[in-house]
């Protein structure tokens, strides 16, 4: 049963992309649907004494059909067509008549669906004079007036619910791209400001280690490169995510994982190589954390780190992961400048920090040490609540 639902979604899919690319080919088929609809007064048997079914009055019937092949591209005009022929039939042909308005109802709808407000009253005003005048001619009935009035009226809600369904779709769709075009900046951020800064501070350490100590600059020179590469993975595997087919469909290069809590070991080894004294602990029972909230882990991390390289001229950092039955907490803490360093700190890094907290339902704080000396970041991420889009 599991294969049958995923052929029929498959078909599914594949239809409506058909349909997408090609609304020419739809029209023609409500076309064809409706003339279906028309034909059926001419050949169902018919009662005693009932208007003769004759080719001209099937021929003009059909002219009545042909203009919604158009719908889309001139829906007004198809309407005073599809009027035009109506008209011609009633007063022309004593022909079997229609249980329903059907292409009068499909140019309706599609007008209340498409077209803009000031086609919609032109609409309105026609068929106000239009519906009466076409009751008289067939039956003067107002129980026809009254079912005419509300087929019609039916079928323009439902193109304006149809035109509201797809603007809320359209809304959403930016707002989705939006907030991936928030989190690429966020990561190409991230990875490119760690990358750099942990670069720079070992180029500048490098000339200095090569008089003094030329093992520590050989040391220097290999962080470089691996920090580097690192980079360039990270990117690579960030770019190659939002192609379609990436890497593994097309048999070139495998991605890289995404980080996460398994990757903070080589993360603070590249930072203790541009000299900083960096301690990793962890509290509490370690607990097995979503993919996305790895990556935020990550992240949170990198950027702090990121900054103390930066701005604290620290000589010593902390990083602390502490589980709690629903929450972990990650603070990394340094011995650096602490408050004098706040005005340097409160670029990107900081609302990224905060932004990828609050995208898990956590929090974020940062600011100097109670004692003045250093500064701390703390981020609080529930292990229970789910991940926003986006994230």
């Amino acid at each position: 049963m599991g294969g049958i639902g995923r052929d029929v979604r498959e078909w599914w899919e594949r239809g409506r992309a058909l349909t997408a690319a090609n609304p020419l080919l739809v029209d023609i088929g409500i076309a064809l649907l409706v003339q279906g609809a028309v034909t059926m007064p001419f050949v169902v048997p018919r009662a005693a004494g009932s208007p003769p079914a004759t080719w001209g009055a099937y021929g003009l019937s059909t002219l009545t059909v042909l203009p919604l092949v158009w719908r889309r591209r001139a829906p007004v005009a198809v309407l005073f067509a599809v009027l035009a022929t109506t008209a011609l039939y009633g007063l022309v042909m004593d022909g079997p008549g229609q249980p329903l308005p059907y292409t009068g109802l499909v140019v309706v709808y599609t007008i209340a669906a498409l077209s803009p407000a000031w086609k919609r009253a032109v609409t309105g005003a026609v068929l106000v004079v239009a519906v009466p005048v076409g009751v008289w001619l067939n039956t003067r009935s107002a129980r026809e007036l009254t079912f005419s009035v509300f087929v019609i009226a039916a079928a323009y809600v439902f193109g304006r619910l149809t035109d509201a369904r797809q603007r809320a779709h359209r809304v959403e769709a930016e707002q989705a791209a939006a907030r991936e075009r928030a989190r690429i900046a966020r990561e190409m951020h991230d990875i490119l400001s760690h990358a750099v800064s942990l670069m720079i501070v070992q180029a500048e350490a490098g000339p200095v280690a090569v008089r003094t100590a030329p093992e520590r600059a050989e040391a220097a020179f290999d962080a470089i490169s691996a920090t580097g590469r690192d980079a360039m993975a990270q990117l690579r595997h960030m770019l190659g995510v939002l192609r379609d087919g990436t890497d593994e469909a097309d048999g070139t290069e495998p991605r890289e994982p995404q980080p996460g809590l398994a990757t903070l070991p080589g993360l603070l080894d590249r930072v203790r190589g541009s000299g900083l004294d960096v301690v990793y602990r962890t509290v509490g029972d370690a607990a097995p954390v979503a993919d996305g909230v790895g990556v935020t882990v990550h992240r949170v991390v990198q950027e702090a780190l990121t900054n103390v390289v930066r701005h604290a001229e620290a000589k010593a950092v902390t990083v602390q992961l502490a589980y709690t039955r629903d929450e972990l907490e990650v603070t990394v803490t340094d011995d650096g400048r602490g408050a004098r360093a706040v005005s340097r700190r409160g670029g990107h890094g900081l609302v990224g920090i905060r932004e990828r907290a609050a995208a898990h339902g956590g929090s974020a704080v940062a600011g100097p040490r109670a004692d003045g000396h250093g500064f701390e970041v703390r981020v609080r991420i529930p292990l229970s609540v789910p991940a926003k889009a986006g994230t």
